[in-house]
């Protein structure tokens, strides 16, 4: 709901003052590859988020990542140096299935004689690999979480997220009291009104404990 909520207010916000954000932050639930994919060729923000990743493997064999993309070719090869195609049939189509993912398959004549067999492929005669159809917008969220703008990204997205933390602990804004839209508004304004009257406290009483985000506690003892 949010991740929708997030497109429909940067296309809102686009069309009203001809603004867009040259990055979006977030976590992992705007990670996923049609989230990335609108992102990155749709509307040319860079996506400061995790990927969402579940490629990963769990028993130590070789996750996709270990794989290398051919691009020229449309193929990936395997540690050992064989090929896994989505196309060894020649059939005349897409490959894409409902999931919006091509497979890509070794062959088994391969994977049998291979020497790395029990770290690919185990429990299977053959290895596959679901490649998304957005895999190139994952990659430049890969690329861009190795980076410093990442990280300060992830600083300052901590800042908000403890905000919006201390709002729903401290302040008890875990669920609203008032109805409709008005309501809520009125709600938020108050509690952001009291965060921000207990953070100038802090600002103008040093001597009081901090509680974690800048607000006053308990006064120090002399």
């Amino acid at each position: 709901m949010e991740v929708e909520s997030t497109k429909v207010m940067v296309d809102r916000v686009e069309e009203r003052f001809d603004l867009k954000p040259e990055r979006l932050i977030g976590d992992t639930a705007y990670g996923t590859a049609p989230m990335l994919a609108w992102m990155v060729e749709e509307k040319d923000i860079e996506p400061h988020v995790p990927v969402w990743d579940r490629t990963g493997r769990q028993d130590g064999s070789f996750s996709s990542q270990d794989f290398e993309w051919e691009e020229a070719a449309n193929e990936y090869r395997c540690p050992a140096g064989k090929p896994l195609r989505c196309d060894w049939r020649k059939l005349d189509r897409t490959h894409i299935n409902k999931a919006d993912t091509i497979i890509y398959r070794s062959r088994t004549a391969d994977c049998t004689a291979c020497p790395l067999k029990a770290r690919c492929c185990p429990n299977t005669t053959f290895r596959k690999i679901h490649r998304s159809i957005h895999e190139e917008a994952r990659n430049v969220a890969r690329r861009i979480a190795g980076t410093a703008a990442y990280r300060q990204s992830c600083f300052e997205r901590k800042k908000v997220e403890m905000l919006f933390a201390h709002l729903k602990s401290i302040l008890r804004l875990d669920r609203l009291r008032l109805r409709g839209l008005s309501g809520a508004s009125d709600e938020f304004t108050l509690a952001a009104v009291a965060q921000n009257l207990r953070r100038l406290a802090k600002l103008s009483m040093p001597t009081l404990l901090d509680d974690g985000i800048g607000t006053p506690g308990v006064a120090k003892m002399a």
